[in-house]
């Protein structure tokens, strides 16, 4: 199901030979560019010119023509092809989000990586919000390969799967802790607020149908909203996780997945429950995460909520 959905949802997903990385990057990263064919020089006029002679103007306007050319070079470059340079440099740019964050700066230094030319970050429309949700996209369809591959979940229950499924995505993000606040911060910027919301909405729907739900109508939604719950306040438990190797924030998660399933006995109290974490159905990802951050401060050492 989730597959099928992934397609018509994105569509516009960046370029790889997985499942989600589909053939063209989202519309709103990239700015138009012309097919062009050839390119032409005009004249500066009818003046004539000592060749023996040092011109600065002259100088700029070959400087300006060079610049030019490469623009040109660019734009007559198929658009498959400049779609998967972005897509390369995106992929680079990862490995210096610990040192430089999710910045214009760690794309260029990514671009550099891949040989590619540092103005094509001026093709990003959203440039860090594109590197994180590139990030975001190649966390799920890694997900996804673990799953192909053969993860074993027939010997868990339900409630085990997911806890399951949840730490290893979360796991993902653990070599960016350190810049991970800035990543929710980009993912929570109005601009940004809907893809961040569909990319987590996602995401659950996955591991709820890797888990085997079949669930429908109203119980559908709640079963999501609520696991949405559970992934966001297990993600922000771990921003302030000392422990080694996070332990204490997968006790945290073992521990809200049960609540979650308890909670599963009455469709009311998991409405209530989902409300509790500010994570209704269709409230944006920016409420999602101040319900998360008040659910924290106040409930943080009970363990019958989150």
């Amino acid at each position: 199901m989730f597959r099928t959905a992934a397609r018509r949802l994105l569509g516009a997903g960046f370029t790889t030979s997985r499942l989600l990385r589909l053939p063209k990057p989202r519309p709103t990263t990239i700015i138009p560019y012309s097919y062009c064919t050839s390119s032409t020089e005009s004249p500066i006029g009818n003046q004539s010119v000592n060749p023996n002679q040092s011109d600065p103007t002259a100088t700029s306007s070959s400087t300006a023509r060079e610049e030019g050319h490469r623009r040109d070079e660019n734009s007559r470059k198929p658009r498959a092809e400049f779609e998967e340079e972005q897509a390369r440099v995106l992929a680079a740019s990862l490995r210096h989000v610990p040192r430089l964050g999710w910045t214009e700066e760690a794309m260029i230094a990514g671009s550099r990586d891949v040989g590619v030319s540092p103005s094509i970050v001026g093709s990003f429309s959203r440039k860090e919000a594109a590197l994180v949700e590139y990030f975001m996209d190649d966390c799920l369809q890694l997900l996804i390969d673990r799953v192909d591959s053969g993860l074993d979940l027939q010997n868990l229950i339900p409630s085990e799967r997911v806890s399951k499924l949840v730490r290893i995505r979360l796991e993902m993000q653990i070599p960016y802790m350190s810049k991970w606040p800035q990543a929710l911060s980009i993912q929570a910027h109005p601009v940004n607020v809907p893809t961040s919301f569909k990319q987590r909405a996602m995401l659950v729907d996955e591991i709820w149908d890797t888990v085997g739900d079949g669930a429908s109508d109203l119980d559908w939604y709640v079963k999501r909203t609520v696991l949405g719950g559970v992934y966001s306040t297990t993600e922000i438990y771990m921003l302030t996780d000392n422990s080694p190797e996070y332990r204490d924030t997968w006790a945290f998660l073992d521990d809200r997945v049960k609540d979650a399933f308890d909670l599963k006995k009455s469709i009311q109290e998991a409405k209530y429950f989902a409300q509790d974490i500010g994570a209704g159905v269709g409230k944006s990802f920016q409420g999602l995460m101040n319900g998360v951050m008040q659910t924290m401060s106040t409930r943080g050492g009970r363990s019958s909520a989150f």
